[in-house]
């Protein structure tokens, strides 16, 4: 059984390339993930993406910020071969209610989570449905990753990534 540090160093291109087509299906093809998830209105990039590139050794960063950013930048950087490491989400759903929070390609940290509001406890007794309230917000977005990574993995391993997936996104980037 390999060393788990070896396993890690390995295999994390597979949350660099997940981000990198989240991106993708963001802007050309929102459909698709709301079939993961019936209840999503809209999936938009936050204040903040973060691309390297690994060529020759060395990364290259390049840090995109800022709530009216353009991403321009960061579509140069995927035709020079980058990959997004890094990726502020903001999550809409039916009830329109809004979640904002950071995927981390490298370890699937979820970082910097944002909920909707909660209601107010008015007394000690409600405490307890507003402590359930905000785990089951805060899971939400957990589930919700997980699912989308999961489609992500099945399309990956399939025929389909190679002859289909990589050409619609090699458009995009070059469009």
């Amino acid at each position: 059984m390999p060393d788990a540090s070896v396993s890690y160093g390995q295999y994390k291109f597979l949350g660099f390339e997940f981000l990198t087509w989240l991106w993708f299906l963001i802007e050309k093809d929102q459909d698709r993930l709301k079939e993961t998830d019936k209840e999503l209105i809209s999936l938009e990039i936050g204040n903040r993406i973060v691309l390297e590139n690994f060529k020759n050794d060395r990364a290259e960063t390049v840090t995109i910020k800022g709530d009216d950013a353009g991403l321009e930048e960061g579509i140069l950087a995927l035709r020079k071969g980058s990959v997004v490491t890094e990726i502020s989400l903001v999550y809409s759903d039916i009830g329109s209610r809004e979640w904002r929070f950071t995927l981390k390609g490298e370890s699937f940290d979820i970082a910097n989570l944002k909920t909707p509001v909660t209601g107010q406890a008015e007394s000690e007794d409600d405490m307890e449905g507003i402590i359930l309230e905000k785990v089951y917000l805060y899971e939400k977005i957990v589930r919700w990753t997980d699912a989308v990574f999961s489609r992500f993995i099945k399309l990956r391993i399939s025929k389909d990534w190679n002859q289909t997936e990589v050409k619609l996104m090699r458009e995009w980037i070059h469009s």
